[in-house]
C-alpha cells in the first residue's frame, strides 16, 4: 500500500510554488527508486502571516513563520514541512530534524526600482522599501542619504506597493522572484560584497519528525551535501549570536575546494555601525562559531542587545 505523506506549508504563492517543486522532486525520486509514497499539501497560517501591519523586528520572537507548522508536525497532522531556510530558527525542537537541504538557488538580494534607476543613481531622500533590518543596515551604509521605509506582504503585494505608493525602490530576495517567475522585474542583483545575504537565503529546509525513519530516509535522498555544509556554517554563526531573522545579522558561506569560506556581519539598521568578519574552515559548526566569537569580541553582543537578543557568555 502507498503511504500518503502530508506536506505542511504556508499558503502564500511563493510557499505553495516551492512546496510544489519539492513534491515534484520527491515524486521523481520515488519513481526512480520504486518507493511507495504519494504526497498531499496541507496549508497552515503562521503568526508571521497574520501580522502584516508591523515590521518583523517589532513582532519579536523566533520562528514567526514556522512555529505553527512545527506544532502540526509534532501533532502528526503533517509529516514534513517545506521552509525557506532563512525563516528556520537555529535551534529546532528535539523531536524534529532538518532531513534535507536541497541545492540552493541564487542567494543574493535584488533591487527593483519604480523608474529603472540603479541604486547608486537614486536621488537624495529616495524611499527604499524593506522590512529587513539586515538589508536596511547595508543599504544605509551604501546610501546614507536615502530613506528606508518598512514594507510587508508577499511578492505581488510588494510589487503593487512599489507601483502605487511612495516607494522609489524595494529590496527582495532573488530566490523568491526566480521561483515565482518575477525575475524580469529585477533591475540589479546585489552581490554579497554590497549586501550580504540572510542566513540560509536561497535554500530550502525540509523538516520532519526525527523518529519517522521512512520519511527521513526518503528526504536524505533529496539532500545536497554542499548546500547542507554551507548553510550549516551560516546557521552555526547565527546560533552563537542567539539571533533570528528579525535582527541585523547576515552570513553567507561558499565552498572553495575542500574548504568553506564564510562571511558574517552584524550592523545597526541606520548603517552607523557595521561589524564584519570572514574566515575559512572545514568544519561548518566550528567555523560559524569562531566567526561569531570574533564579532562578539568587536561588540556585536551590544548591538544585538538593542533588539532584545542577549548573547550568552561561553
Amino acid at each position: 500500500m502507498k503511504r500518503t505523506i502530508v506536506v505542511g506549508t504556508r499558503g502564500s504563492a511563493l510557499a505553495l510554488t516551492q512546496t510544489g517543486q519539492v513534491i515534484d522532486a520527491l515524486r521523481a525520486i520515488c519513481e526512480e527508486k520504486g518507493l511507495p509514497y504519494d504526497f498531499e499539501i496541507y496549508k497552515i497560517v503562521t503568526k508571521g502571516d497574520q501580522i502584516l501591519d508591523v515590521t518583523l523586528s517589532k513582532v519579536g520572537g523566533k520562528g514567526l513563520f514556522v512555529k505553527e507548522i512545527e506544532q502540526a508536525m509534532l501533532d502528526q497532522t503533517i509529516d514534513i514541512a517545506v521552509h525557506s531556510m532563512k525563516d528556520v530558527p537555529s535551534v529546532l525542537p528535539d523531536e524534529l530534524m532538518l532531513a534535507a537541504v536541497p541545492k540552493r538557488i541564487d542567494p543574493r538580494d535584488v533591487y527593483i526600482s519604480k523608474n529603472g534607476k540603479p541604486l547608486d543613481a537614486l536621488p537624495k531622500g529616495a524611499v527604499v522599501g524593506t522590512s529587513s533590518l539586515r538589508r536596511a543596515c547595508q543599504i544605509q551604509e551604501l546610501r546614507p542619504d536615502v530613506t528606508i521605509k518598512p514594507i510587508r506582504g508577499n511578492i505581488d503585494t510588494r510589487m503593487r506597493k512599489l507601483a502605487e505608493e511612495d516607494f522609489d525602490a524595494i529590496i527582495l530576495a532573488a530566490a523568491g522572484l526566480l521561483r515565482t517567475g518575477w525575475e524580469d522585474r529585477v533591475h540589479q542583483y546585489l552581490e554579497p560584497e554590497l549586501c550580504l545575504p540572510a542566513v540560509g537565503q536561497g535554500a530550502l529546509g525540509i523538516e520532519c519528525r526525527a523518529d519517522d525513519t521512512d520519511v527521513v530516509e526518503l528526504l536524505q535522498l533529496y539532500n545536497d551535501r554542499e548546500t547542507e555544509w554551507t548553510v550549516a556554517a551560516e546557521r552555526a554563526f547565527l546560533a552563537r549570536l542567539n539571533g533570528g531573522c528579525q535582527v541585523p545579522i547576515a552570513a553567507y558561506a561558499e565552498r572553495r575546494g575542500e574548504d568553506i569560506y564564510l562571511r558574517g556581519l552584524v550592523g545597526r539598521p541606520d548603517g552607523s555601525s557595521m561589524l564584519r568578519t570572514e574566515g575559512v574552515g572545514r568544519d561548518p559548526a566550528e567555523l560559524g562559531k569562531k566567526l561569531a566569537e570574533q564579532l562578539i569580541a568587536q561588540g556585536a553582543d551590544r548591538i544585538l542587545a538593542e533588539f532584545g537578543h542577549e548573547v550568552e557568555n561561553e
